[in-house]
């Protein structure tokens, strides 16, 4: 099935399900003018784009995974930044925040930057700050960012995350914010749907920290590159990364011992803050 017959299968599945095309559309998380155009063969839809389609549409399980198999099937997906830039920073967290209320498990390997659902306010300002935002969008962007993190709540999930030490004595923001970032990822952790593990400098590793990466249900896979973001859907890939999550895992410190070392290097923003 070509881009062209999957977008005419998507539109024959709406028409049946007698729904209109700016409901499925809003319930997608996307315009009615790209849903026109993925139903046209115009564009192709993303692995989320189809997920999300399917959801709106209330199908069976069954002719989900068909649908999604032949979206799988298609290519790694990969989107420039510029084009998501163009699209509005904002419109990508509503998206992803759609997609997470879809999920039930996710696993973050974060060897760059505190994990966004982790973030405080003013660590999401600097980051975003950095991408030639107007105020307005930056203010939309983060307010999105935020409300992503009510799934951190949702205890019918599980929201794993992995992150490197070095990650955490990056110094994003001044020295008292990023104690106030480590504080709120110890607050976090004792959540029950979230299980945050820290893989310490000093710990002989078996693996590389390539890059950081998303797992969404073991089904597909989120890469943030300089230059875009790639989702990778085959099945084949996707077990090579939940196989390199697994093995930091294994590394990496959990539970009491990890809020005593995140507690440490804390402690060590605070006395830098007092001799600044």
């Amino acid at each position: 099935m070509n881009r062209g017959e999957l977008g005419a299968a998507l539109r024959a599945l709406r028409q049946a399900s007698g729904k209109e095309a700016k409901v499925v559309a809003r319930s997608s998380a996307m315009s009615v003018s790209k849903l026109s155009k993925i139903e046209t063969g115009r564009v192709t839809p993303s692995i989320t784009d189809v997920d999300q389609i399917l959801i709106a549409l209330g199908v069976s399980d069954e002719v989900k995974a068909e649908y999604l198999k032949i979206a799988r099937e298609q290519t790694t997906e990969t989107v420039a930044w510029r084009e998501l830039r163009r699209m509005g920073m904002h419109k990508v967290q509503e998206q992803l925040k759609a997609v997470e209320a879809q999920m039930v498990l996710m696993k973050v390997f974060q060897s760059a930057l505190v994990p966004g659902l982790l973030q405080t306010p003013e660590y999401i300002r600097v980051i975003l700050g950095r991408h030639g935002m107007t105020p307005e969008i930056l203010r939309r962007t983060m307010q999105a960012r935020l409300e992503r993190q009510g799934v951190l709540y949702d205890e019918s999930k599980v929201l794993s995350f992995i992150i490197t030490e070095h990650v955490l004595r990056w110094r994003i923001v001044s020295n008292s914010r990023m104690a106030e970032q480590i504080d709120r990822i110890i607050s976090l952790s004792r959540l029950p749907a979230v299980d945050v593990r820290l893989v310490p400098t000093a710990a002989r590793q078996n693996d590389i920290a390539s890059h950081a990466f998303v797992i969404r249900d073991d089904r597909t896979v989120s890469i943030e590159t300089v230059h875009a973001k790639v989702v990778v859907t085959d099945p084949r890939d996707v077990a090579v990364y939940v196989r390199k999550f697994e093995q930091f895992g294994v590394v990496a410190l959990q539970g009491d011992e990890m809020r005593a070392a995140l507690a440490r290097i804390r402690d060590e923003f605070l006395r830098q803050q007092e001799t600044d």
